[in-house]
């Protein structure tokens, strides 16, 4: 471990073991050492796991959750001290003698600074935010863990003083007790609106200031002087969102909630660039001696103090003889009455603000004050460019078998079902945000389960029913596939839409643009992680053949989670996988629950998750990757079936067995997470006790918790057995992409599986059959895929995973038995509500420790 990381360890550690004296006395502390020394015993063969639950079974359950809440608060601290690890890496690693691996300046001189100008022509990512309930912690939590790493950075200040440093510690205890006091639970469920104001405080944190940086990065790398000529980057990033838009299966999520949900978002951008302005302004103190406007810059002046002269005044009062001053105060109050709704004052759209801004720009570069028009000035022009007056463009989910229903009602002409009103308020919603913020504010409308290019027709149908005055919303319906059978039969959907009047018009206007999206999760949960992999490279390959027939500008829109068994795994390594020919240039991907505070929760750590993708898709969309990709492709195509026929039919023979479902709901805490209120969703479509209609988020957390990470795995070891040929999959692994990443993202799973704990869980279904099926399959799984990749023992060659995973597992351990206990107890069943209640917050708040000591929910 290196060693500022172990310092950092070593003093949260100490500090929150001090809160625990201070709270229950000594007696507390010892028995969280008690169990912490036991689960190392046990992991070293010294001791065994019963001696441990023996531990565990002895407690009064008010000990028992203070214990749980004491391992849960340590690895939030952890993960703290591990992010602040990661920060310093990324700052050592900045020497400025070579580029950073993984950057936009690694694109550029790999590719080189004439082809990488000409991918930014078309370059586009799109991230997506979404409200899917994977973020374990409260929103008062994840405040809580801000506040300590801001200390923890201030510590870290080489130039603190002794007394800096002695407060900066007493506060540090000080927040430290805080996380302590605070309830890690939920206790009322949040509701779309929270989800929205949460996801707000990664915007204002980081995400606002770290776009122009990541630009200026680009900028840099293209050419020398960045900062004294016009910038040679242009915009790329474009933020999208569905909290408060994506109403499938949320009942919640109503119009009005997504008119109120763009409004949040108007006011925090608004806001934002209002405070960026002004700041600029101020500074902005070149005098008119030695700088002197621009005509144009006189005209805009002499315009706004005509149309304003009473605030004009008292701006030109405050800085005689400072008119790019005066012109950039004058817009700042012009931005916040855009936000207040001031129509004498307010900008009409964000083009007029850049328009004001390039005038002072252009003023600033006539009067040779070229530092002052692209430095600060120029960021300030990125973000209009990027975020505009909404921030993120709002998009709209529903499931097709809504809009089914709803034609179905407006058709026959009688009256209306409350569904079906909802579903053509919403459209006229998206005509009032439209007029309100422009059509790119709210655009693009998801249909979940698209079967047919009728549900496609069916939207664009429903528009004009409801439209108010013949004015219809602009609609870019994008069809989700999600299921192997639909993921079969996209590229015949989209040959159905091209038949549609409404997409040829789309087609004309947007330069025949078109957008697919591809669900992870469900294909996952349907056809086992494998099978579903391999599926959704042959549908993209499929779609990138379809749109090159037809000459259409494909999007494909990446639903993936944040878990391995959603989808998840290393951004960039996902990126370069794709079928080649599928990315050209546009990648676009949800950024769900507990990943978003992941990546974005700190400006320097956001950087470099935007600056891994593009590299990816800059590297991705070069002539020498796709023809590699298509070789390797070519060559173990025959190899990867034969895998994908072995590792589906052995996923399918666990999940169909008779009575499933039913015992993964006894061995998991499936049926009790969603006491844990994690988000506005619902966590079943409808109220079966099916799999089908389970939530892919449940399922992964569920198996998550039992340590046995089956979605990430399951099935792919008797695939690998199937192939037979280790040399041909050696080779695989070295020269395909694909198949590396597949992969290494289940050796990533296989390591944070731990089989003597899963095995206790297993055990509570009395199906040993089951229990002893799932285990050989791991064996059977962990062997090959150690034999494939030559590494000694899982994650052999991610040294910085290895050590975080290996160190964490014991802590896990704890929190397993924890739940463990509670679980049990709630099996054999409890008579007393009260009692009971008790149990269910103790395997609860288990199980918020155990996502925050894995870092995976769903």
């Amino acid at each position: 471990m290196p060693e500022p990381l172990r310092r950092d360890v070593r003093l949260l550690g100490s500090l929150l073991g001090n809160v625990l004296v201070e709270y229950g006395g000594q007696s507390l502390l010892d028995d969280v050492e008690a169990l912490r020394h036991a689960v190392f015993a046990a992991r070293r063969g010294e001791t065994s796991v019963d001696d441990v639950a023996a531990i565990v079974g002895g407690w009064a359950i008010d000990r028992a959750e203070l214990v749980a809440r004491a391992f849960t608060v340590y690895f939030h601290l952890t993960n703290l001290a591990e992010e602040h690890q990661r920060i310093r890496t990324l700052r050592e690693r900045d020497t400025g003698e070579t580029p950073q691996r993984e950057s936009v300046a690694a694109a550029v001189a790999e590719i080189g600074e004439d082809r990488v100008r000409e991918l930014l022509e078309d370059l586009e990512l799109r991230p997506v935010l979404t409200a899917h309930p994977t973020e374990a912690r409260r929103r008062a939590v994840v405040t809580a863990i801000l506040r300590i790493s801001k200390l923890l950075t201030d510590l870290d200040d080489p130039r603190a003083g002794s007394g800096e440093r002695e407060e900066t510690t007493r506060r540090l205890v000080e927040q430290i007790d805080l996380l302590w006091r605070t309830s890690q639970l939920r206790r009322t469920k949040p509701d779309p609106l929270d989800e929205v104001r949460t996801a707000m405080a990664m915007f204002d944190e980081t995400i606002f200031r770290v776009v122009p940086v990541i630009y200026r990065s680009l900028d840099a790398a293209l050419a020398p002087g960045t900062g004294e000529r016009p910038p040679l980057a242009k915009p790329f990033l474009h933020y999208g969102s569905w909290i408060g838009g994506d109403r499938d299966g949320n009942p919640f999520v109503t119009a009005q909630i997504t008119r109120e949900a763009i409004g949040v978002q108007a006011d925090h951008v608004l806001r934002a660039l209002t405070n960026a302005c002004t700041r600029i302004g101020r500074t902005l103190t070149v005098h008119e001696t030695t700088t002197p406007p621009s005509e144009a810059l006189r005209g805009a002046l002499a315009a706004a103090r005509a149309a304003q002269p009473e605030l004009f005044a008292e701006i030109a009062k405050r800085s005689p003889g400072e008119p790019h001053r005066v012109f950039l105060l004058h817009a700042a109050e012009r931005i916040n009455a855009t936000r207040l709704r001031h129509a004498d004052l307010a900008y009409r759209g964000p083009a007029d603000l850049l328009a004001d801004l390039r005038v002072v720009q252009e003023s600033l570069v006539e009067a040779g004050a070229r530092r002052q028009a692209y430095g600060e000035l120029q960021h300030l022009i990125w973000q209009v460019e990027t975020f505009g007056f909404h921030l993120a463009e709002l998009e709209v989910r529903q499931h097709s078998a809504v809009h089914e229903k709803a034609l179905a009602e407006v058709r026959a002409g009688g009256p209306l079902s409350e569904q079906t009103e909802e579903v053509l308020d919403t459209l006229r919603v998206v005509a009032w945000v439209q007029e309100r913020f422009g059509v790119d504010a709210c655009r693009r409308y998801v249909i979940s389960f698209t079967r047919t290019a009728d549900d496609v027709a069916a939207v664009y149908e429903l528009a004009e029913a409801a439209a108010i005055g013949g004015r219809a919303p602009v609609l870019d319906v994008v069809p989700l596939f999600e299921t192997g059978e639909d993921l079969d039969r996209s590229p015949a959907v989209l040959d159905g839409m091209l038949r549609l009047a409404p997409v040829r018009r789309r087609l004309e206007e947007t330069g025949r643009r078109l957008e697919v999206m591809l669900g992870y999760s469900d294909s996952a949960k349907q056809l086992g992680p494998t099978t579903a992999t391999l599926k959704l490279y042959d549908t993209q390959a499929a779609l990138a053949a379809w749109a090159d027939e037809h000459d259409v500008r494909l999007t494909m829109f990446h639903g993936r989670g944040g878990a391995l068994g959603r989808g998840g795994g290393p951004a960039n390594r996902a990126v370069l996988a794709q079928a080649p020919g599928s990315v050209a240039g546009r990648f676009k991907v949800t950024e769900q629950g507990e990943v978003i505070f992941a990546r974005y929760g700190h400006a320097e750590i956001a950087q470099r998750h935007v600056e891994q993708v593009a590299n990816a898709v800059l590297l991705s969309s070069t002539e020498a990757v796709q023809e590699h990709a298509v070789a390797a492709a070519e060559r173990f195509r025959p190899l990867a079936d034969k895998i994908s026929v072995a590792a589906e039919r052995t996923f399918r023979s666990l999940v169909e067995t008779p009575g499933f479902p039913e015992w993964f709901a006894h061995v998991s805490p499936l049926n009790e997470l969603g006491n844990l209120r994690l988000g506005s969703r619902p966590s079943r479509r409808k109220a079966t006790t099916s799999l089908d209609d389970l939530r892919a988020i449940p399922w992964v957390f569920s198996w998550t918790q039992t340590r046995v990470n089956l979605p990430g795995w399951y099935g792919l070891g008797s695939g690998l057995a199937a192939a037979e040929d280790l040399d041909a999959l050696r080779e695989a692994y070295r020269s395909w992409p694909l198949f590396a990443a597949l992969l290494d993202n289940a050796e990533m799973s296989l390591a944070k599986t731990d089989r003597a704990i899963a095995e206790r869980y297993l055990a509570l279904g009395d199906r040993p059959e089951l229990t002893e099926t799932v285990l050989a399959e791991y064996d059977r799984t962990s062997s090959l895929v150690l034999e494939v990749t030559g590494h000694t023992r899982l994650l052999e060659n991610r040294r910085v995973l290895s050590r975080a995973v290996e160190l964490r597992n014991p802590y896990v351990d704890a929190l397993s038995h924890l739940q463990l206990r509670a679980l049990k107890e709630l099996r054999a069943g409890i008579d007393d509500d009260a009692e009971r209640e008790r149990i269910e917050d103790l395997l609860l708040l288990a199980a918020a420790g155990v996502a925050a000591g894995l870092q995976n929910t769903g």
